[in-house]
């Protein structure tokens, strides 16, 4: 008989600290927040004891459960599924795209899932429905065992929840293979302590206790397994010493070995039975026992695994009672035993109408190559990629491989599983299955989709110029046969190099098609045509952009050219075309272009937020690549604020990731930020150290002119200027031929630094003129050293003119370093000190969010409209109009658009 190991009130023995956080996370639930917990430890420390424990405390809380099957865990969406299935009926409520979608991810319509993040969307409003006439707990056990989609949604919405009053519990259990929860707050459980643990084992002497809770660590699944398994001679005392199993056996393989001992107690159908219900992946009764009656077995043949607490049986639902039961069942089973559960599985789940689910337990059973199931798989790896369910296709892609015997059709199956790996961020199992696959390559598009899996690689975590020559060589190779992909095989690679900073890289892939409009730019600009170049950039941004990559790299060239408003807008159109068509994976890469766009316009603070959003979502799709380009973008209107420890934090973070793989332009944006933070503290000689280190890691003079105004006032201001004479030089030529004013404005602020001081002024007063209806920072930038140069002159009317307009305009900003150079100088000068300046009035007391939220509002955007833009739930932006309309001494919505029109 087996012993009560998810019996609540034992197993919780002590976990005192535990149960109180969880007990917490419920009262705050009663009082409209929301909490998430990533509850985890080893197999059997009471993981989901501590769920029960909160189910049982969930008084006046409604909850759902579900629990990882590991048989399950290709079945894409189907954890969220069982999940979500009790509060289904308020699918209605939501948004009809949500809605969609969430049918889409379930199979409940033909659709396919253009964008992951509106199923995300879709479960967070669903359980801020859910919670809408009261608290709502949900309970995910075992989530390395749920199929991974299901796990990305989830933890998308878990870490989205405010205010909604919904609390997550996950229980994982660590070690095991499977998906990856990530992104939550984490609670460790370890083993009990002496005196807690001997309270589970009672009745028996003190050397027999002694001898089993220091067998089971702590463990309380095995303190009670190891005891209820003790002979009546040991429970009397009579205890040698090797009674017990050896203590350097791994502990869950312990207690698989005494759960199988008590399985193969059972009658003979009853083991069939359990067996069918172990390799089952639905939990449905129904389907077990139409499966169990092809191999000989009946209902009644289910109860002595029932009275022996092997399952639980609630309704039409079989639940094992832990885990390892489970797996004891099934792998303690011969393997001719399994082949055959699974084939009564399938053929059960076929009257069903399950096809997908048919197809995995086809190939569950095959022992070699088997075409018929394999092109069944393929089937089901079409199905899970139109509902965007990037890792169970890849997952039925290569199972699918595995049972073919066909080189060519193995390669094309493999292939196609390395590129949905790398879809769903997989890129370490990406190159795993890329390196499976057999070459050479006969066909040219699955060659050229094999090098696409094994760039990804590249860029997601090696080296990008090996990324960029990856893609070239493909193209070089497929060129006569496919001449149709040569395009896009040169584009992604243009792309990678311009990660890596290697401008010789450019301009080698761009001059393989120069005609092509998307390659013309960098063909002539870094061929020295600039002239050309700006026509190329010109005729492409009047063409339709037919696709993401076209898109991005109109973006990158307006950006490079110093076209910051018109950067602006073909980024903010590429983060829309991502939202709308669903290109979610591509979202981070826009996002941080329209970062960069809004940084080079000074509007750090409308950075900061978009950045932060990117940085979210890289994290949450595993893009290391992207989110170290991503801190070193957040760490410069952080180094403008003066903020050294996160300046530090994020630019040490990027740098770690992007140094030793050649990833250049994200080294340089790190250095160029504490380049900037050291300028503004007024350490000039640290600061001309980072930006000349900044500059060398790019290697084309048009890479690194948004550096030069910041190397040369660094340079003057260390009192080394001959080291700002070739960047003035490099920075005025520049500024010509490009054409643009905010580049102008920079070069004639740097001509008044290094230039003759009769000039100085012509130059700061051009550069002003120069300024108007742009960057207010770099506007105050000027003002600053204009009136510093005024002062030196004793001007100081003049001078405080200029110093009080550069404190304004930095303290807008919230530009602290540069607003107390000012205020310094202001005060030498004789003027007023004591100014103090609120951007845009009360909103500058609203946080990031806050304030966007109030923008999105004032536009007229319902909740749920803003929700669906900022990933949150309807009620999280209810909870931020909540905080915000105090701040801004306003009652309702009404009011915001004339407020932020004043």
């Amino acid at each position: 008989m087996l012993g009560t190991g998810k019996t609540r009130g034992q197993v919780v023995q002590g976990r005192y600290a535990e149960r109180e956080r969880i007990e917490q996370l419920l009262a705050d639930a009663r009082r409209g927040m929301s909490g998430v917990l990533l509850v985890h430890g080893e197999a059997g420390i009471g993981k989901t004891a501590l769920l029960d424990h909160a189910a049982g405390r969930a008084h006046g809380v409604r909850v759902l459960r579900v629990e990882g099957i590991e048989s399950e865990m290709e079945m894409a969406f189907g954890g969220l599924h069982q999940l979500l299935l009790p509060v289904m009926d308020l699918a209605g409520l939501l948004p009809e795209p949500q809605a969609a979608a969430l049918r889409s991810a379930f199979g409940l319509s033909g659709d396919g899932v253009r964008d992951r993040f509106s199923v995300g969307l879709a479960v967070l409003t669903l359980l801020s429905e859910a919670a809408a006439d009261g608290p709502l707990l949900c309970l995910v056990d075992d989530a390395q065992w749920l199929d991974q989609p299901s796990v990305d949604m989830l933890t998308f919405a878990a870490r989205r929840l405010r205010a909604e009053g919904v609390v997550m519990l996950f229980a994982v259990r660590d070690g095991a293979p499977g998906a990856a929860v990530r992104g939550l707050p984490r609670m460790l459980v370890e083993g009990l302590d002496r005196a807690d643990a001997a309270e589970l084992v009672p009745g028996l002497p003190p050397y027999v206790v002694d001898r089993v809770v220091e067998e089971a660590r702590g463990n309380p699944l095995a303190l009670i397994e190891l005891s209820a398994a003790l002979t009546p001679a040991q429970r009397a005392g009579r205890l040698g010493p090797s009674a017990l199993p050896d203590a350097t056996a791994g502990l869950p393989s312990r207690l698989q070995d005494g759960f199988l001992e008590q399985i193969r107690r059972l009658p003979e159908a009853a083991q069939v039975v359990l067996l069918v219900a172990a390799a089952d992946d639905t939990g449905d009764l129904t389907v077990v026992l139409r499966a169990s009656g092809r191999l000989g077995a009946a209902v009644e043949d289910l109860e002595p695994a029932e009275r022996a607490g092997f399952v639980l049986l609630s309704g039409e639902a079989l639940r094992f009672r832990h885990p390892l039961v489970r797996y004891a069942a099934y792998q303690g089973a011969p393997l001719a035993r399994r082949i055959a559960a699974h084939r009564a599985l399938a053929g059960a789940l076929g009257e069903a109408g399950q096809a997908h689910r048919r197809a995995w337990h086809l190939a569950a059973a095959s022992t070699g190559p088997d075409e018929e199931v394999a092109e069944e798989l393929e089937r089901v790896a079409e199905w899970a990629d139109r509902r965007q369910a990037m890792a169970s296709a890849s997952a039925a892609y290569e199972r699918a491989a595995q049972l073919t015997a066909h080189p060519r059709s193995r390669a094309r199956r493999l292939v196609s599983a390395a590129q949905r790996a790398a879809d769903a961020g997989q890129d370490e199992r990406c190159g795993v299955l890329a390196d499976q696959v057999p070459l050479p390559l006969e066909d040219p598009g699955v060659a050229a989709n094999f090098a696409r899996a094994r760039a990804v690689v590249e860029l997601g975590f090696r080296r990008p110029e090996e990324a960029a020559r990856i893609l070239v060589e493909s193209a070089d190779l497929t060129g006569a046969r496919r001449p149709d992909m040569v395009a896009s095989l040169l584009t992604d690679a243009v792309h990678a190099a311009f990660s890596a900073g290697n401008a010789a890289l450019i301009e080698e892939i761009a001059l393989r098609s120069p005609a092509l409009p998307v390659l013309a730019v960098p063909a002539r600009l870094f061929g020295g045509d600039v002239h050309g170049g700006l026509e190329a950039v010109r005729a492409l941004v009047d063409m339709p952009a037919d696709g993401v990559m076209d898109r991005l790299m109109t973006g990158i060239y307006l950006q490079l050219t110093g076209d910051h408003r018109a950067a602006r807008e073909a980024a903010a159109g590429v983060v829309a075309h991502c939202r709308d068509q669903g290109v979610s994976g591509w979202l981070p890469t826009a996002l941080h272009l329209l970062v960069q766009t809004e940084l080079s316009l000074g509007h750090h603070e409308e950075a900061s937020v978009r950045a932060a959003e990117a940085l979210q979502l890289a994290e949450y799709y595993d893009l290391a690549h992207r989110a170290a380009h991503l801190r070193a973008a957040l760490a410069m209107p952080a180094a403008v604020r003066g903020e050294e420890e996160r300046v530090r934090e994020l630019t040490g973070a990027a740098s770690e990731y992007t140094r030793p793989r050649g990833v250049g332009r994200g080294t340089a944006d790190a250095l160029w930020a504490r380049g900037v933070l050291e300028l503004g503290l007024g350490r000039a000689d640290a600061a001309l150290e980072q930006l000349e280190a900044a500059g060398r890691e790019v290697t084309h003079p048009l890479l690194r002119l948004p550096l030069l105004p910041d190397v040369i006032e660094a340079a003057v201001r260390a009192g080394r200027p001959e080291r700002a004479s070739e960047a003035a030089r490099s920075l005025g030529e520049w500024a010509t031929a490009l054409g643009q004013d905010a580049l102008a404005a920079s070069a004639r602020r740097c001509l008044a630094l290094t230039g003759p001081d009769d000039e100085a002024e012509e130059h700061f007063v051009a550069a002003l003129a120069l300024h108007d209806g742009g960057s207010e920072y770099d506007r105050a930038r000027t003002a600053l050293l204009y009136g510093e140069w005024l002062r030196r002159l004793r001007r100081q009317i003049d001078a405080r003119d200029q110093l009080r307009a550069a404190l304004e305009g930095f303290e807008r900003l919230g530009a602290r370093p540069w607003a107390d150079r000012a205020r310094t100088e202001l005060g030498a000068a004789g003027g007023e000190t004591g100014l103090t300046v609120h951007e845009d009035g009360p909103i500058s007391l609203l946080s990031p969010q806050e304030r966007e939220v109030v923008r999105l509002a004032a536009a007229g955007a319902s909740n749920r409209e803003i929700g669906a833009q900022l990933f949150l739930s309807p009620r999280t932006v209810g909870h931020h109009l909540y905080r915000a309309f105090p701040k801004l001494g306003i009652s309702s919505r009404t009011e915001l658009a004339g407020l932020l029109a004043s």
